[in-house]
């Protein structure tokens, strides 16, 4: 793989990460401070890595497709 399709690749998953993260953390961090780091680590993990690998990502791909997409004359 290419740098530049590297770099993009990061950049997509970063996107999809960061504010997902960052929601599930807003909605639920109250109630997951009361556990250990291990256990909330392990919730965070099996709830975000699904939904970033089956929503995030190709939710992401759609939108620049959108926004990249050439019309053939």
């Amino acid at each position: 793989m290419k740098t530049k399709m590297k770099l993009m690749a990061s950049l997509k998953i970063w996107l999809a990460i960061y504010p997902s993260i960052t929601l599930f953390l807003f909605l639920f961090g109250n109630a997951l401070s009361l556990l250990p780091l291990y256990q909330r680590t392990f919730i965070l993990t099996i709830a975000l890595v699904p939904w970033i690998v089956f929503a995030g990502i190709p939710f992401l791909d759609f939108i620049l497709r959108q926004f990249t997409y050439k019309p053939k004359k």
